[in-house]
């Protein structure tokens, strides 16, 4: 019940940053967005900003982590993660077979040139399930394991991890001096991206 309540309450706080973010020249009597704008938005923005800390940090700081906590990932394994997530999260809202079904990303991928071609596999195999969602079919029920929930939970599902696996991506940036994404596109008047 906790795990929902916080994926609620995340999703929402996601819904509400992307309904304030206006696109480039916004208008001057604001905008309505809908549920499928602010999914497509939040999306967006994780995509932009993962896919840029991935690229980053220095190839012989991927096996970088911060502390002595054993349990702690590497920074290849939190962009691993993502990647295998996603890749399970798409493919089973697709309803086609997950193409990294029986590998562990984590403890397989040890290059950053490998890392970040499976991110950005991961995010090829989600990106039309982002684009093809609209305010009539975000509402509708589909099959997600074994429970049915609206196509707009699955999707908040797939931006809230990832948003948060993004947070712990951009402590490894800071421990290394370098200033994550989010922070350098607000700088830059990109909204609506957050800030670590």
């Amino acid at each position: 019940m906790k795990r929902v309540t916080c994926l609620v309450s995340a999703a929402v706080l996601i819904l509400a940053a992307a309904a304030f973010a206006q696109p480039p020249g916004g208008g001057q009597g604001g905008q309505k967005i809908g549920l499928a704008t602010s999914l497509q938005r939040g999306y967006n923005a994780f995509k932009t900003n993962f896919t840029q800390a991935a690229e980053k940090m220095p190839d012989a700081d991927y096996g970088f982590k911060p502390g002595s906590t054993p349990e702690a990932r590497t920074y290849t394994a939190v962009i691993a993660h993502i990647a295998q997530t996603q890749f399970a999260q798409c493919s089973g809202l697709k309803g086609v077979p997950n193409p990294m079904q029986g590998k562990n990303l984590e403890q397989e991928l040890k290059t950053k040139a490998d890392v970040t071609k499976a991110l950005a596999d991961s995010f090829a195999l989600c990106d039309d399930l982002f684009a093809q969602v609209t305010d009539a079919n975000a509402t509708e029920m589909i099959k997600a394991g074994m429970n049915e929930v609206t196509r707009a939970a699955a999707l908040y599902g797939v931006i809230v991890h990832g948003n948060e696996m993004y947070g712990t991506a951009a402590v490894y940036l800071r421990s290394k001096n370098l200033v994550p994404p989010s922070t350098e596109n607000a700088g830059r008047g990109q909204r609506g991206r957050g800030q670590n």
